[in-house]
């Protein structure tokens, strides 16, 4: 059970503001949910975007790009950094913004960047299995439907 953050009181599921949200019955303190913001890159090397394989859910065992939740204070483009270094070893540049895609079924707001490698080597995370890099026409079963736009995003920037 959720209590309120103003006067303690346990909320309701009540219609405000045009959809069931966390209402307190006492002090009528409606709560806002936000999505989480989770940050990435997509790091290319001639031609071949780095992928690491999951060792934890969701998507266990399965493929993704090198991303993760962005702590409090943190600024996105230094989660992107560090979700990258910290999931295959790899120093990374910005290049710029490739997008945001939402995953409204998990709450999570991803904000992809195009990236470098700079630096580093490849090593497996404490949250992987395995990393490398992958041909787009020759890619493993990936963990996340969003995956798969990002890297189409990906080629139709890269190959107009």
């Amino acid at each position: 059970m959720e209590h309120c953050p103003r006067c303690g009181q346990e909320l309701e599921e009540r219609e405000a503001f045009g959809r069931l949200r966390p209402v307190c019955p006492g002090c009528g303190h409606v709560v806002f949910r936000g999505p989480k913001v989770a940050a990435g890159a997509l790091v290319a090397r001639d031609g071949a975007i780095l992928l690491n394989q999951r060792d934890i859910d969701p998507g266990l065992g399965k493929w993704g790009l090198p991303a993760g939740y962005v702590d409090l204070g943190e600024r996105v483009e230094d989660a992107a950094i560090r979700e990258v270094k910290e999931e295959t070893g790899l120093d990374i540049r910005l290049d710029g913004l490739l997008g945001v895609y939402s995953d409204v079924e998990r709450g999570v707001a991803l904000v992809i960047y195009c990236a470098s490698v700079c630096g580093g080597a490849l090593v497996v995370g404490p949250e992987t299995r395995a990393v490398g890099f992958f041909a787009p026409d020759a890619l493993p079963e990936l963990a996340f439907a969003q995956n798969h736009a990002i890297i189409a995003d990906w080629l139709r920037r890269n190959n107009p």
